[in-house]
């Protein structure tokens, strides 16, 4: 079956982008203008909910961008990308996939909608000041874990890392990235110097 993403530049589709460039499997790319249910005639019909990603495997659909990256590392691994439950980091492996979104990304797009994607007349600085400190105030977690190690867990790059990396990479088109502590901005210099996310964010 052939793999394939449904990709905005920018968006979290970079997650399962640079999950699949990273193991190398052959995949479909098609790249879209954002937001894609107004750019990309039929995108509806895709994705009824006109978010993206979207990925396919013959007939299963996904639109998740974490739950992506965790069922290609399952399903084409194996791969140091991903844990199995036996391993002693499984836990926090799952906790750092889920928080990307959950807890980091959330209040970003906040700021993104009211500082960029909202008309002029009816955005909200008050909103964007107060979601840019509740992000700050999440990201204590990742300058906390990345003190005495490079990777979030496992002892290696996962894509725990991929998850939350894709954060970090918001924050900076966001311009939040001065906002980094040592700990986090040395995390994500490490991230994006990696070969794969170069390819990813170029495509």
């Amino acid at each position: 079956m052939t793999l394939k993403l449904y990709h905005c530049k920018g968006a979290r589709s970079l997650r399962p982008l640079w999950t699949l460039e990273e193991m190398g499997i052959p995949y479909e790319l098609e790249t879209m203008r954002f937001p894609p249910r107004a750019f990309r005639e039929g995108y509806l019909n895709i994705n009824p909910l006109g978010t993206v990603p979207t990925f396919t495997d013959g007939d299963v659909t996904m639109t998740e961008s974490a739950g992506i990256c965790q069922y290609l590392v399952d399903r084409y691994g194996p791969t140091d990308l991903g844990l199995m439950p036996a391993d002693k980091d499984y836990g926090s492996y799952l906790n750092w996939l889920h928080r990307s979104d959950a807890t980091l990304t959330f209040p970003q797009t906040i700021v993104l909608r009211y500082t960029q994607l909202e008309p002029e007349e009816r955005r909200l600085k008050q909103a964007a000041d107060d979601y840019t400190q509740w992000f700050f105030a999440r990201l204590r977690s990742v300058e906390q874990a990345t003190a005495d190690r490079e990777y979030l867990c496992a002892g290696r790059f996962t894509i725990a890392d991929i998850a939350v990396g894709f954060a970090l990479f918001l924050a900076e088109t966001l311009g939040l990235r001065p906002g980094f502590k040592p700990n986090t901005e040395a995390y994500y210099r490490r991230l994006s110097e990696r070969p794969a996310f170069q390819r990813a964010i170029g495509l």
